[in-house]
């Protein structure tokens, strides 16, 4: 098992690789980096082995599909998700892991927004779409994650061992916040440093297509994991439009004793029907998403079991006590 993995997800990022591997060698260098390529076509594989990483593979195409496959391969007290791309400082690695290893979190968050992200990021459409997605989903579920879409995190092993990945794209950093929202995870925010990409290196995010499955994505969650909140939306909205249409025809009654616009009233009927159908879903599935809580956290406690077996098998408390040393020196 061990101490710290770095986990680098790779397509295409030749021109950049070589330098991220070095720097977290350099300031992380008890750290194991492990390099998943996702069918690159540039040597991206061959120029991070030569450069001392673990190199593996991906043969499904999307970031969500690398992440999984990584979560599922390695077990680590601390895992370091970071992008290929030379955006972020390897020297804000040590504050993100520190909050895992000995503050407790969960989750420790690269906070790209706070500080030069907007400054540096040219492409405008990305700028909004970071500024909309926090807002919507602080919004939604009453949490203050500074950098919702960030690519640099650190994890806990209970976190990688008991998240259930359904994302295949980039829209697994939604997923991944979302997730240690709802199951009350504690979630560290980390101010860090970030510059837009150099030279030949490419951004793989498309902001229109990949911002689209990013909103699906929180849509769909947020029906998952508050299903009365999302039914009981539709349900005021079906019975709103409902009242919309009867109001008149009961005016038209009370005036005339007439019963104008029968299909309109039949409609009205069954509107307001679905709308109760809508919110006695939303609470038969409330019940189901309280037995998930519930589940979880007997996961949760399995994995930390099987962490606690790993540690115990793998621990040398020579060597971890010059990983905390460093690691401390490196905070000062």
């Amino acid at each position: 098992m061990d101490k710290i993995a770095v986990l680098i997800p790779c397509y295409n990022e030749a021109p950049t690789i070589e330098k991220v591997i070095k720097d977290f060698q350099e300031v992380l260098p008890e750290a194991v980096i492990y390099v998943y390529d996702n069918n690159s076509t540039d040597g991206t594989d061959e120029i991070a082995r030569r450069a001392g990483a673990v190199v593996r593979y991906e043969k499904k195409q999307g970031k969500g599909n690398v992440v999984k496959r990584m979560f599922r391969e390695i077990d680590a007290e601390c895992y370091l998700m970071v992008d290929g791309d030379d955006t972020y400082a390897a020297s804000d690695g040590p504050v993100l892991v520190s909050r895992v290893l000995y503050d407790g979190a969960d989750m420790a968050v690269g906070d790209r927004l706070s500080s030069t992200y907007f400054a540096e990021n040219k492409r405008v459409l990305n700028s909004f779409g970071n500024r909309l997605m926090r807002k919507v989903i602080n919004g939604i579920f009453s949490s203050d994650i500074k950098d919702i879409l960030t690519g640099y995190r650190a994890f806990s092993f209970d976190f990688v061992k008991t998240f259930p990945i359904s994302s295949e794209g980039f829209d697994i950093e939604t997923e991944m916040t979302i997730h240690a929202i709802d199951k009350k995870m504690q979630i560290d925010n980390v101010v860090i440093e970030y510059k837009d990409r150099e030279g030949e290196s490419e951004s793989k995010l498309h902001p229109v297509r990949d911002g689209m499955k990013a909103i699906g994505k929180m849509l769909s969650l947020y029906k998952n994991y508050k299903p009365v909140a999302f039914f009981g939306i539709i349900a005021a909205v079906l019975f709103i439009v409902a009242v919309a249409f009867f109001v008149p025809i009961l005016v038209e009654f009370i005036n005339t004793g007439l019963v104008p616009k029968i299909p309109t009233l039949i409609v009205c009927g069954f509107l307001v029907m679905a709308a109760i159908v809508s919110l006695f879903v939303g609470i038969l599935l409330s019940n189901i998403v309280h037995k998930n809580h519930q589940d979880f956290e007997i996961a949760r406690l399995a994995a930390h079991g099987r962490y606690n077996d790993l540690t115990a098998q793998t621990k040398s408390g020579a060597g971890d006590e010059g990983i905390i040393s460093k690691i401390k020196n490196k905070l000062k």
